[in-house]
């Protein structure tokens, strides 16, 4: 009986077309029911990629979408989000990929993580053989994901910001927010720079209106890299259909949204003392960007406003306002506030929940049963997904005059835009529909008619895929190829389960080395099922240049610097979730410091030095490692130290060193230790050669190295250098196991 993965491969590999991968880091998402409005991050985002992938999967052209996301495993939440994989139809699955620990934090907490959260969807990738054909970042952090997964696979990026740093920037300083504050509880500063990085490398941007490319975007550097594409976002018009649909009789009706809509009656007209009024409906995250003071001020401002209707706010999703984040707590308690200031009781509605599947859609058609209004006033507003799920249900609008309902209004001709800091306008603007019949029903006829044509789920997936393929030529590729000598390292790696690594200097060159072509020669005609890569402590620039003079120029991977950094490919790509990895308590500059009171220490020249690298020369006079060792014990450091050809002192965060590094791709590309034959002839290829790794020490061996005789998996050859390695590879029949 196959497994559910198993059924997931054998169901696609029937299907042709794009195998897409979306990627939205922050948020709570689940399938059926998101919380939108818990918290600053689950906003309409989460809506956003949900919609999206059910849609695009009912495409034709669509072989399949995986929307990956952080798995969080916390008590605090439902236990929804700790499901590594779920399975949403037969061809869309949400993946959960932990990082950062299980606990649910802020996307602004997330970002030191999102190298452990690359390396882990990469070994995903390779364990479910399926290569992508697209890879969707949302947002600025899933954006950096999505980019270097892109650069990785070479496979086309693309990118959706929702919102943007250098906007966000502006608007907090605007609203009195010191620069300090802002980068302390936003990291905004990171955000941009990653956000210049996605545009100078996105191959297509996707965005809901015009305004976000001139205003947002036109606030970078890079705004003139990019390919942009306008797709206005869907609707889901089965669930947002028209108020009048509910003279439909009792029995087509749907058992939940019968219940739904009751529940909501119910909780409203606990609030209100005239139920039967028009009601002034708003639906937001407790956010200060959305405005909700300057709302319920322009109804406590109005006397008349207050006569005519009832206002009913619905703020996100909360329990207890004292155990919230300050910005929803501020938001939150100010308007209690304004409640209290203008005596609004009887009169404001503040419900504390509301359920978005159901309840959300019923609360539009109550208020256009009752010839109410919806009213968005945020004082930015990218897209505005409310203001059309309003409108579907034909309940008119009032609408701030930013951003995405300018388009809105202007396609739809349902409301009216104002000013969002006018508190008078506001109230205006909402009496002039409330108290003319006609404009009321202009306005919610055009909004039904005209949703339904501007904005539905089909034709914004019909656009998305056109886009796609613009940057396509095929959309066929079903599982991850045979290795390519020429290709992108993603590609060759995740298709591949041999490995062979060895060390350049008096390993793979150096002195009567005759049979250097020899072993390239075989290592090329098996370059279909094994990689090849050197692991030196020679500097990057250094290791090339060097390889070069000896004709050695393709290699799939390069370990640098004693293991402390990690390149791919012809493109020297780097390893960046290893330089995350190795950086955990290195204090370069504490070591460097205590160690100058050593005269027997020489700190070699700068070109020799690197960020997680610390080097020195220092002749093999007994107990002087010990004394080293002692003094940076004693000041709680840590560190590794690696001594090598009785000359070379090297110190290296303590999670660095060859043989991690080589632990390290055997884990991020799920190649088994065992399938990967290391070469070396010093100290600081001991660590690499123990274990589980085939090991062949060359026969111009240093005598450091002699206390591996007899380890497991560790041969010592008699020939030296190339001829050595050779020597190895038969003594393992290392060709022969490759081939299975």
């Amino acid at each position: 009986m196959m497994n559910s993965n198993e059924s997931w491969k054998r169901g696609i590999e029937m299907k042709r077309g794009f195998y897409i991968h979306m990627y939205s880091m922050h948020g709570l998402i689940r399938p059926e029911n998101p919380e939108l409005g818990r918290d600053a991050d689950t906003g309409g985002q989460v809506k956003y990629v949900i919609e999206l992938g059910k849609q695009l999967s009912r495409l034709d052209r669509v072989r399949r979408v995986d929307l990956f996301t952080r798995l969080i495993a916390d008590k605090s939440v439902s236990n929804d989000y700790s499901r590594p994989v779920e399975e949403v139809n037969d061809r869309f699955r949400i993946v959960r990929i932990q990082c950062g620990g299980r606990k649910y934090i802020r996307k602004e907490l997330l970002w030191p993580h999102l190298d452990e959260y690359i390396d882990k969807t990469i070994k995903f990738i390779k364990q479910h053989e399926a290569i992508p054909d697209f890879v969707h970042g949302h947002y600025a952090d899933a954006g950096y994901v999505a980019m270097q997964l892109g650069k990785i696979f070479g496979v086309p990026f693309v990118f959706t910001g929702h919102s943007l740093g250098r906007a966000k920037k502006q608007k907090l300083l605007a609203e009195g927010m010191r620069e300090d504050e802002i980068e302390k509880k936003y990291k905004i500063n990171h955000r941009v720079l990653v956000e210049e990085e996605l545009l100078k490398h996105a191959d297509l941007i996707v965005t809901s209106t015009q305004q976000e490319i001139d205003d947002q975007y036109g606030m970078y550097r890079h705004r003139r890299l990019p390919v942009f594409r306008v797709i206005p976002p869907g609707l889901d018009l089965d669930r947002f259909h028209p108020f009048s649909h509910i003279v439909m009789p009792e029995f087509q009706k749907n058992e939940l949204t019968i219940f739904a809509r009751a529940s909501m009656l119910q909780e409203l007209n606990r609030f209100f003392i005239q139920p039967e009024k028009p009601l002034i409906l708003a639906l937001c995250r407790p956010d200060k960007r959305k405005n909700i003071s300057g709302l319920v001020s322009a109804y406590g401002q109005d006397p008349e406003i207050r006569a005519i209707a009832n206002l009913a706010v619905f703020a996100g999703i909360r329990k207890d306002i004292t155990h919230m984040e300050d910005n929803e707590k501020d938001v939150l308690t100010e308007m209690l506030l304004l409640m209290d200031k203008y005596d609004l009781y009887g009169r404001m509605a503040i419900p504390k929940k509301h359920d978005v599947e159901y309840e959300v859609p019923e609360l539009y058609r109550i208020a256009a049963e009752k010839r109410g209004v919806f009213v968005n006033v945020a004082l930015t507003e990218p897209f505005g997904l409310t203001l059309l799920e309003a409108a579907a249900c034909g309940l008119p609008i009032v609408a701030t005059n930013d951003g995405g309902p300018i388009e809105i209004v202007k396609r739809c001709g349902n409301g009216i835009l104002v000013d969002p800091s006018d508190t008078q306008k506001i109230a205006a603007a909402i009496k002039s529909i409330l108290t003319d019949p006609d404009t009321w029903s202009q306005f919610s006829k055009n909004g039904i008619v005209r949703v339904k044509h501007h904005y539905s789920w089909i034709n914004h997936a019909d656009k998305y895929i056109e886009a796609l393929t613009s940057l396509s030529s095929d959309g066929k590729r079903e599982a991850i190829p045979v290795a390519a000598p020429y290709s992108t390292v993603g590609k060759r790696l995740a298709a591949i389960n041999w490995f062979v690594i060895t060390d350049i200097d008096n390993t793979l060159t150096g002195e009567e080395n005759s049979r250097l072509n020899e072993l390239l020669r075989l290592i090329e005609e098996n370059r279909e099922r094994i990689a090849f890569g050197v692991a030196t402590g020679r500097t990057i620039d250094s290791a090339l240049r060097h390889l070069k003079e000896h004709g050695i120029t393709r290699l799939d991977a390069v370990v640098s610097s004693v293991g402390t950094e990690i390149y791919y490919g012809e493109q020297v790509q780097q390893d960046l979730g290893w330089q995350s990895h190795i950086q955990d308590k290195w204090n370069r500059e504490k070591i460097v410091d205590l160690l100058k009171r050593f005269d027997f220490l020489t700190y070699q020249p700068p070109e020799a030095q690197r960020k997680y690298k610390i080097s020195y020369n220092m002749e093999p006079v007994k107990d002087r490692q010990a004394v080293i060792h002692d003094l940076l014990l004693k000041n709680r450091l840590r560190y590794t130290l690696v001594y090598s050809h009785e000359k070379f002192l090297d110190i290296l965060p303590y999670r660095a060193s060859k043989g991690k590094a080589v632990r390290y791709l055997s884990y991020k590309w799920e190649i088994p230790l065992a399938n990967f034959l290391v070469c070396g002839d010093s100290g600081n290829d001991e660590e690499m050669m123990r274990g589980d790794p085939l090991a062949v020490v060359v026969g111009n061996y240093s005598p450091e190295i002699e206390n591996l005789k007899g380890a497991r998996n560790v041969y010592f050859a008699r020939a030296p250098r190339a001829a050595g390695i050779l020597e190895g590879i038969r003594h393992y029949g290392f060709i022969e196991r490759s081939r299975g």
